[in-house]
C-alpha cells in the first residue's frame, strides 16, 4: 500500500483491490450460505416434527415412525437442496444476463445512461450538482458505473464478485436440512433400547425439536442484528407448535 502525496488517505494497490474485492464477494456469498441454512434447519425440523406428529397420532410402532422419518429426511433433504441450487443458479445468470444487457447500453447509449443515473440520483434527494458530480466521476470508471446502474436504477446486485458457486448452496442448504431435521428423530434412536413407549419417544422429540427450533431462533435474531431474543424464539415455537398440533390432530382424524 502507498500513500498519495497529496492526501493522507492511503491508496491501494492493484492486487489489493483485486484481494478487496474477492473479499466483498465471499461476504456476499456468506450471507447466502447463513439464509440457507436458516431456512432448510426451519425447514426440516418442521417438516420431521410434523410429520412424526402425525404419524403418532396412529397405531405406528417406533421402528415405522423412525424409517418414515429417515426416508421423509433424506427425500425431503435433496428436494431442498435441489431448489436452492437451481434458484442461486437462476439469480446469478439473471444478474449476469442483466450485467451484459447494462454494459451494452452504456456502450451504445452512455450519455442517456448517465442522464437516467443522474435522475435516480435526484429521486433518492441528492441534490442536482452533487448528482451530477457523482455521475461524471463514476463515468471515468466503466465497471463502477456499470455495478451503480444495476444496482441504483434497476434494484439488482451485479454477479457475485467472489466467484459464488451455486451448488455450494445446494450442499449446505442438504447437510442443514438433514442435520436440523435429524433433531425430532434421535429421541426414537435415544430412546429405544431403554423403552418401547411411544408417549416418551414422541415427547422425547417434541422436547428434541424445541432446542433445535430455540437454536434457529436464536441464530436467526443475532444474524439479523436484533436483541430481542426471546420474541424471535418465541415466534419460532410458535410456529413449530401450530404445525405440529396441525399435524398430530389430522393424523389422529384420518
Amino acid at each position: 500500500m502507498r500513500e498519495d502525496t497529496n492526501s493522507s488517505t492511503p491508496l491501494l494497490e492493484e492486487s489489493e483491490v483485486k484481494d478487496r474485492k474477492e473479499v466483498s464477494g465471499m461476504e456476499q456469498w456468506r450471507g447466502e450460505i447463513v439464509k440457507s441454512i436458516i431456512y432448510a434447519g426451519l425447514e426440516a425440523i418442521f417438516t420431521c416434527f410434523s410429520l412424526i406428529a402425525s404419524i403418532s397420532a396412529t397405531n405406528l410402532s417406533s421402528v415405522e415412525v423412525l424409517a418414515l422419518g429417515i426416508a421423509n429426511l433424506v427425500a425431503d433433504g435433496i428436494s431442498s437442496s435441489l431448489g436452492d441450487f437451481l434458484s442461486s443458479s437462476a439469480k446469478e445468470d439473471l444478474a449476469i444476463e442483466e450485467m451484459a444487457v447494462t454494459q451494452w447500453e452504456l456502450n451504445n447509449h452512455r450519455k442517456d445512461q448517465q442522464e437516467q443515473l443522474l435522475q435516480q440520483y435526484q429521486t433518492l434527494g441528492m441534490d442536482l450538482n452533487d448528482a451530477n458530480t457523482v455521475v461524471n466521476i463514476f463515468a471515468k470508471y466503466n465497471d463502477i458505473l456499470r455495478d451503480q446502474k444495476m444496482t441504483a436504477q434497476k434494484g439488482m446486485m451485479p454477479p457475485d464478485q467472489g466467484g459464488q458457486k451455486p451448488w455450494k448452496n445446494g450442499v449446505v442448504s442438504f447437510l442443514a436440512f438433514a442435520g436440523f431435521g435429524a433433531a425430532p428423530l434421535l429421541s426414537f434412536v435415544v430412546l429405544k433400547p431403554f423403552t418401547d413407549n411411544e408417549l416418551v419417544m414422541f415427547i422425547g422429540a417434541c422436547f428434541m425439536s424445541a432446542i433445535a427450533l430455540t437454536f434457529l431462533g436464536i441464530a436467526k435474531a443475532k444474524i439479523c442484528g436484533k436483541r430481542n431474543y426471546v420474541g424471535s424464539v418465541g415466534f419460532v415455537l410458535l410456529n413449530g407448535a401450530v404445525a405440529a398440533s396441525a399435524a398430530y390432530f389430522l393424523g389422529w382424524m384420518l
